[in-house]
């Protein structure tokens, strides 16, 4: 795999319902993390962040760039 260029945080939030009962979702995206950050510590940000929402935690996504090269 290539050089790891950026990393990106997503918390999913579960903002509404339906009429139907199917969840509605809000995403809050978080640039500038550092890539080196651990998948633990990521997670327990988003829960820490997520105690300070009204709405209920529904999922968390780390996502990474990378430079690809021949």
């Amino acid at each position: 795999m290539g050089d790891l260029t950026s990393t990106r945080l997503s918390v999913v939030y579960i903002a509404d319902y339906t009429t139907d009962g199917d969840p509605v979702f809000k995403v809050r995206q978080f640039r500038n993390i550092l890539p080196q950050a651990s998948n633990e510590n990521l997670f327990n940000a988003a829960v820490a962040i997520s105690s300070l929402q009204q709405n209920e935690l529904h999922r968390v996504e780390r996502n990474n760039s990378y430079e690809l090269a021949e």
